[in-house]
């Protein structure tokens, strides 16, 4: 693959890390709206472990998918690595492995994070 090519992937790859997020977002907002207007305190224990099971659902499709991506822009960087006379911003995209690290640590721990608070806010 050529230079524009892999840049073009990695746009992609970011865009996909990016939609990853909309849904379990829009999932807690509604948790969020819900348990401020104390929805829960009311409910029965099967809406409570839906909600809990559909915030689960939703978060680890969302986990994978976005880790899956930071893999294969990790894989991207490689290759941008062996690029001939790469521009400016190729060689600062190629530097970026450590951050691409920290966001797969960081989408893990606060997916999980998250998780435990919708858990405790519902029940």
């Amino acid at each position: 693959m050529n230079e524009k090519d892999l840049l073009q992937l990695w746009n992609t790859k970011r865009t996909q890390i990016i939609n990853a997020q909309i849904a379990p977002t829009l999932l807690l907002i509604g948790v969020f709206v819900l348990a401020a207007f104390g929805k829960f305190e009311m409910a029965s224990d099967a809406t409570k472990y839906l909600t809990i099971g559909v915030a689960a659902a939703t978060g680890i499709l969302a986990i994978i998918s976005q880790y899956a991506a930071i893999r294969e822009a990790e894989a991207l960087i490689g290759d941008l690595k062996k690029v001939d006379k790469p521009s400016k911003l190729s060689k600062k995209i190629s530097d970026s492995g450590d951050l691409l690290k920290l966001s797969a640590l960081a989408v893990v721990g606060l997916g999980i994070a998250v998780f435990v608070l919708v858990v405790w806010t519902v029940l």
